[in-house]
């Protein structure tokens, strides 16, 4: 079943990819608002993996064996994503172009159609008024497995602001940087590059010296390939995905539903335990106090197969 989603995505993204150049251009699958995706975007202006100035967002991303910076904006009514190739070796390369706006169609999501999800929220107390309020907005991803592991792993038990500061320090202490108009963009450090540190490498940035010793874990089952992207999404399930990543020190529940959310991109992903939801859930029905993961769980019997999108609209309440 899931080897079956991943081609319906390859095929839908062939589809939504209209090569012209310098610049190109994608067109969803269902309801769009690029203007949504920006404002969640824009969310942090300690983001150190993508700028974000007005209403275009600048990112150099790894696109095959290249590295291609994108200015990336709305296109006609909203609805669709440009993208303009700042880097002249790109115009010449359709395969880096196709690379790098195969990357964009991932990471907000392009591929999914939002009817269903927003025809389930029509008749659903608290996800009803959400779809509203956000209609078009995809769940923004993180299409590298090794970022989003790391940044799960960075932002266990602080809040989201220092989160921040920490993933800018290990980005410019181990990335890639290149200069374009005076600005920086980095690109997050490889499993590679991080694999043959120690503890003592990454505790000056503030990590506590457990964390360190996850993200290495983790940098080293990537860097010698027991632990692949490809190799999860071939699993058969969902339930098999978590065992796979909680069997890994250091990747709880929470962790691994984030990344099978953000990453993995599947939709039965529901993180009970993150505090975020439990405090949206809490604020928009007016509660005393938090709910309980089993709470949750009851509140989410209706969203079968839509709970990782529940979650992402109801994250956006806060932030």
């Amino acid at each position: 079943m899931m080897n079956e989603a991943r081609l319906g995505a390859e095929l839908a993204f062939q589809e939504g990819w209209k090569d012209g150049g310098r610049e190109g251009e994608l067109v969803p699958r269902g309801p769009f608002r690029f203007s949504a995706a920006l404002a969640y975007m824009a969310r942090s202006e300690n983001e150190c993996l993508f700028y974000v100035d007005q209403d275009r967002v600048y990112k150099w991303i790894e696109a095959g064996n290249e590295r291609v910076l994108v200015e990336i904006f709305g296109g006609p009514e909203d609805r669709t994503v440009r993208l303009r190739f700042l880097d002249e070796a790109a115009h010449g390369k359709p395969q880096a172009r196709m690379a790098a706006a195969r990357y964009v169609w991932e990471w907000f999501d392009l591929g999914t159609d939002l009817d269903a999800f927003y025809r389930l929220a029509e008749s659903d107390l608290l996800l009803g008024p959400l779809a509203d309020r956000f209609y078009g907005l995809r769940c923004i991803g993180i299409p590298d497995m090794f970022e989003a592991l790391c940044w799960a792993i960075l932002g266990q038990q602080i809040n989201l602001a220092f989160a921040y500061t920490l993933k800018r320090r290990f980005v410019e202490s181990y990335g890639a940087s290149m200069a374009w108009n005076g600005r920086a963009y980095w690109t997050f450090p490889a499993p590679e590059a991080i694999a043959g540190l120690s503890v003592a490498d990454l505790t000056p940035l503030q990590l506590t010296a457990k964390k360190a010793e996850y993200v290495l874990e983790t940098a080293a089952r990537m860097a010698d390939g027991r632990l692949t992207k490809e190799r999860l999404l071939r699993l058969p399930d969902a339930q098999a995905v978590e065992r796979e990543l909680t069997a890994i020190r250091g990747i709880g529940p929470w962790t691994a539903h984030y990344v099978m959310m953000r990453c993995l991109r599947l939709p039965s992903a529901f993180p009970v335990g993150d505090v975020g939801l439990q405090n949206a859930v809490k604020h928009l029905f007016g509660m005393d106090s938090k709910p309980t993961p089993a709470e949750l769980q009851r509140l989410a019997a209706g969203w079968s197969g839509f709970e990782a999108y529940a979650t992402f609209y109801l994250w956006r309440v806060l932030y």
